[in-house]
């Protein structure tokens, strides 16, 4: 059995390897690489800069606004819309009433609120944008039409043309999208787990809630975790861009209000023409993706359950 055994390893690995070099560790080499330049993304010609673009991306105003916009987004993405996944999965696995033969049993309906919920991951983000960016339109959208209807006109607010709401109205889209993906991921997780361990925590009294945080999400945590890294990934990244590109006006705006970090090296590099310094920020938001991920991971860790 070991007679060839490292031909046979390497033989399987070689392959996947290179096309892992070659699609992500090499463009992540230029990238370093081009931060240290002045290229324009137009030409071939550049030169060497050396530290400049990362001593202009310290002082920018911008960059800092971005940083702290898409850091927002990766703290609270992850912490409303797993909650509100674990809140529904629970429901529709656990939540529901004692039934005939069954001590535990999730809500009446539970399988068709589950496609429901999964629905919105079937479309794509750029559509789910497009139908909020009309449902905020502060003169014919559904929201302020809703607000007028009942009597609370004057309550209807410029839903992405207000600096103190834009942010949050993204936000809401983004979570609407992906809370349903994790609502399938966590009941099927929360099926797997033995309904011997309900029927025994109800026989002793416990509630709910304390199923909820006893049983259900210590048996769950590395999924929870999982996902945790997951959601901030999106939120640093394509799906926070999306929504901002197509929803807001600018985009990013108003007054910078909404610009996130990969919004603002693309505007860098292809509305600018400063490719090098647009790559110095995408290094930038390698770094911040790393450090969240390395936290959750940290902060995440505990000793393993297994049933």
């Amino acid at each position: 059995m070991q007679h060839g055994k490292y031909r046979f390893i390497v033989g399987f690995l070689i392959a996947p390897l290179a096309l892992y070099a070659i699609f992500v560790i090499w463009p992540f080499a230029q990238s370093i690489y081009y931060s240290f330049t002045d290229w324009t993304g137009l030409s071939p010609d550049f030169k060497m800069v050396g530290f400049d673009n990362y001593s202009r991306m310290l002082d920018d105003d911008i960059f800092w606004k971005s940083l702290q916009h898409s850091v927002l987004l990766a703290l609270l993405l992850p912490l409303v819309t797993l909650g509100l996944a674990l809140f529904f999965a629970f429901m529709l696995n656990v939540g529901g009433r004692r039934r005939k033969n069954a001590a535990v049993a999730g809500v009446r309906g539970s399988s068709f609120y589950k496609i429901a919920y999964f629905f919105p991951q079937v479309l794509s983000i750029v559509i789910v944008a497009l139908l909020f960016q009309f449902a905020f339109n502060p003169t014919s959208g559904m929201l302020n039409a809703t607000l007028k209807a009942v009597g609370l006109k004057s309550l209807q607010p410029d839903w992405l043309g207000d600096p103190d709401l834009a942010l949050y109205c993204v936000m809401v889209v983004l979570i609407w999208s992906t809370v349903g993906f994790f609502v399938v991921l966590f009941s099927a997780g929360m099926a797997s787990i033995p309904k011997d361990f309900y029927e025994a925590a109800l026989l002793d009294g416990a509630d709910r809630i304390t199923t909820f945080f006893k049983i259900t999400l210590p048996l769950l945590w590395d999924t929870v975790q999982s996902g945790w890294v997951y959601m901030g990934i999106l939120a640093l990244g394509v799906e926070a861009f999306t929504a901002v590109q197509v929803m807001t006006v600018g985009p990013g705006g108003p007054d910078y209000s909404t610009t996130v970090l990969p919004l603002y090296v693309y505007q860098t590099a292809f509305r600018d023409a400063q490719a090098g310094y647009a790559t110095t920020i995408g290094v930038g938001l390698l770094i911040v993706t790393m450090l969240f991920a390395g936290i959750v991971m940290k902060l995440g860790r505990r000793e393993r359950l297994e049933f």
